[in-house]
């Protein structure tokens, strides 16, 4: 379509909360206005954007569609027979949080004090079954007119590494997600990874070299500012969390907005660097949720995120489509002021 407006994607990590993303994506799909042409995405963002580009290239934006919902089904599913559930405390009292459940409370213990080494000796990561049931490699590997990137820390150098389609494979995707508190490092070609979200979360750096579009919409589940002291042992855990795994985008942003002012001062050739369009998906729904929801994976509770995903991404899109191809809608001064 003579219309069609291109955007690359840019996921961030979250368990749980990555299913917000998943009805992002799906409204996205959905709505015939747009072509994707980049995807980055790191940890719950990585899983997403590799679902989504094994089912596009089997049976396009409905094949998208398609294999997301499965793998969101089946991570349900498989959490049904997981010891670490919501109590009948938090049930009664409506949050989706797992803080008063006695089997998180001991593992939240235990992980400070043991090592997935030590507590997980086999190395059980029930998501690897999961994505290797879901994804098709292949087709990834040969994904047509969709530019895929995964990123993952590096435990030797601390450096962050970006894997692009044909180098996505199963071990990437779960190095992308592998918190050292959980899992064991996952190697590749003799070197040790974790999460990506501690060197990037997501990279936004790929899809400026890689790609041809300027409009990079960032699907945001992690919060950047909060605007209460946390008091709590676990809301400064979260709060630091947040933080941390915030902190390489914001230097991303800056970059940007460095960028971009030299180019409107004239001090940047327009031809030899691109004015990047930023945009940014996120819902409020999502600041009030504990850290620990990001493991709760009840199908009410992910479909409760996707609903409110599909639904911010069509207000958001009411709001900003035409600004798509013409500006950003993120006032990046504003949010380092």
């Amino acid at each position: 379509m003579s219309d069609t407006k291109k955007i690359n994607l840019a996921l961030q990590g979250g368990g749980a909360h990555g299913a917000f993303t998943w009805g992002v994506l799906d409204w996205f799909l959905e709505d015939s206005r747009f072509e994707l042409d980049g995807i980055t995405g790191t940890s719950a963002g990585a899983m997403n954007a590799v679902v989504l580009a094994s089912g596009m290239e089997a049976g396009g934006e409905e094949g998208a569609r398609a294999t997301l919902e499965t793998f969101w089904r089946e991570v349900s599913t498989e959490a049904r027979t997981s010891p670490i559930q919501r109590s009948p405390l938090d049930v009664l009292l409506g949050h989706w949080s797992l803080d008063y459940s006695p089997s998180y409370l001991y593992f939240d213990v235990l992980s400070r004090f043991a090592s997935p080494y030590e507590f997980n000796p086999l190395n059980f990561n029930p998501l690897r079954d999961i994505v290797e049931r879901t994804v098709d490699f292949e087709k990834v590997h040969c994904c047509s007119g969709l530019k895929l990137f995964i990123a993952a820390t590096n435990v030797f150098s601390g450096k962050i590494r970006v894997f692009s389609e044909k180098e996505v494979t199963l071990d990437a995707v779960m190095a992308s997600a592998c918190l050292p508190q959980l899992y064991q490092a996952v190697e590749i070609d003799g070197e040790p990874y974790w999460d990506g979200g501690f060197m990037g979360n997501p990279p936004l750096y790929p899809l400026f070299y890689e790609t041809e579009t300027s409009d990079v919409v960032l699907i945001q589940i992690n919060p950047i500012e909060r605007r209460e002291v946390p008091r709590t042992a676990r809301e400064i855990v979260n709060r630091l969390n947040e933080i941390t795994f915030n902190s390489t985008l914001l230097r991303e942003l800056r970059a940007i907005d460095f960028v971009t002012r030299l180019i409107e001062e004239g001090k940047l050739d327009r031809k030899e660097y691109t004015k990047v369009h930023l945009h940014r998906i996120a819902a409020e729904e999502l600041k009030p949720l504990q850290a620990s929801s990001k493991l709760n994976a009840e199908w009410d509770f992910l479909t409760h995120l996707r609903d409110v995903g599909r639904q911010t991404a069509k207000e958001w899109l009411d709001r900003h489509f035409d600004d798509i191809g013409e500006r950003s809608t993120i006032d990046l001064r504003k949010e380092f002021a």
